[in-house]
This record gives C-alpha cells, structure tokens and sequence, in this order.
C-alpha cells in the first residue's frame, strides 16, 4: 500500500472494490460481438445478447460452460479461447473502446478522498484489464487487482479475500460496487457488503434477492451510501 492511497491515521481502513464490465464500464457490445465470432469459429450458430448479457462478470472458462451447458470441457475452454482472440483483434481496430459509465472517475477521486481504498475483482484477464484501466487513466489508482488468471470465478469469495487481505483490511469493512447477482453473492459469502448498481446488465431484482445492501441508481449516489455505511460501522 503506497502512501498516496493510504486513508488518514484517524480513519479505520475500509476498502471499496469494483467490478469493471457493467460497473465502470459499457463492454457489453464487444462482449457480444467477441462471443458471437467465438461461436461461429466452431460452427456454434450464435449467443441471444440477453444470454450473453446474462453470464457477463463470470470467468470465460465458466461463462461458455452457461452458455453451451450440453458441450464438453474441452470445448468450453476452446471456445474461451476463440473469445480471447476475437477481443484481442476488437481492440486492435480503429476506434475500439470500452466506454466509462458517466460519474465514474468523480466518483472514485471523492470516494478516495474521504478514506476509502479502491479495489478491482473482475472476470476479465489482467491483460484485459490493465488494457480498460490504461485506456482511462485509471492504472495506479487501485491497491488490489484480481481477475479471473488468479482467482475461482464469482460468485466464489476467493477475489473478495486476497483483496481484503492484500489491502490489510477485516472482509466486514469491504464493499463490492457490481451490477451482477455474481457480484452479491460474491460479497455475501466473503462476509462483506453488497453495492449494485443499477445501469448494468442484470436488473435490480436480481440485484436484491442476491443479497445486496442497497441497489443506486447513478454514480453521484455512491460516495454518500458509503459514507452512510462507515457511519453505521463506527456504531458497530
């Protein structure tokens, strides 16, 4: 942890981590697109967007085995790897881009200012990751990063973990910002709390009855529902 991120003294460490597609940014027509030229390679036909919505924050290995549940193991990862390559041939194109959800980097300059550390649990790589955070200026600015190359897929609390423990702080003073069930149930079974947000590709329903502390609306919001949550820990 660098000083630059460290909270002031007087403030119990707290960690905020997000989730990146469907939270920090818009990746689901690229996610679409790399997943459709995925299942054409192998003669597959091609996803419904709303299925391929639906498994966007799980691993790819994981995510193909939802999709394609009669298909073997083998193809599974075979077509997680035909995704890899497609995506990887997107983001070589003129004007490729995985844009910022409006209020994003507002949001994460007041959050950190008011003490909070700022984490990353995504199913991308960490080379797609390092790719989304470097095209948005944001690399540097999180003191723990886990993707899907280290960890189990959500919702297994594994990222959750080595993010509470590489930022030095209890999992019962993490927050998860993500716009999945994954992500909730994620956070529930880590021991910490849920943040969904409402712009991403699962509806809030699904949101609460996996277990969130509250659902917002918009990026503004979440500086003061973390705020009121550190109230309500320090009365703990």
């Amino acid at each position: 942890m660098t000083a630059q991120h460290a909270p002031a003294p007087h403030l119990p460490l707290r960690l905020a981590v997000f989730d990146v597609d469907g939270t920090l940014v818009d990746s689901e027509h690229d996610i679409v697109t790399a997943m459709t030229g995925a299942w054409a390679k192998f003669g597959l036909g091609a996803p419904s967007p709303a299925s391929v919505r639906g498994i966007i924050g799980l691993s790819l290995v994981e995510a193909c085995a939802v999709l394609l549940p009669w298909a073997s193991h083998t193809t599974h990862r075979a077509v997680a790897e035909a995704y890899k390559e497609s995506f990887k041939a997107m983001r070589l194109l003129p004007g490729a881009h995985e844009p910022l959800f409006p209020g994003v980097v507002a949001a994460l300059e007041r959050v950190e200012a008011e003490g909070w550390l700022l984490g990353i649990a995504t199913g991308k790589s960490r080379r797609g990751l390092d790719s989304v955070l470097a095209a948005h200026g944001l690399a540097g600015r999180f003191v723990t990063l886990q993707t899907a190359d280290d960890n189990p897929s959500k919702p297994h609390p594994e990222m959750l973990l080595r993010a509470a423990g590489e930022a030095g702080v209890p999992p019962g003073r993490v927050v998860m910002i993500g716009d999945t069930a994954y992500d909730m149930a994620m956070a529930g079974a880590a021991g910490a709390t849920g943040i969904g947000v409402s712009w991403g590709y699962q509806g809030t329903d699904a949101l609460t009855l996996a277990g969130a502390h509250t659902v917002i609306e918009t990026f503004e919001a979440l500086p003061g529902t973390l705020a009121a949550l550190a109230r309500d820990w320090s009365c703990d």
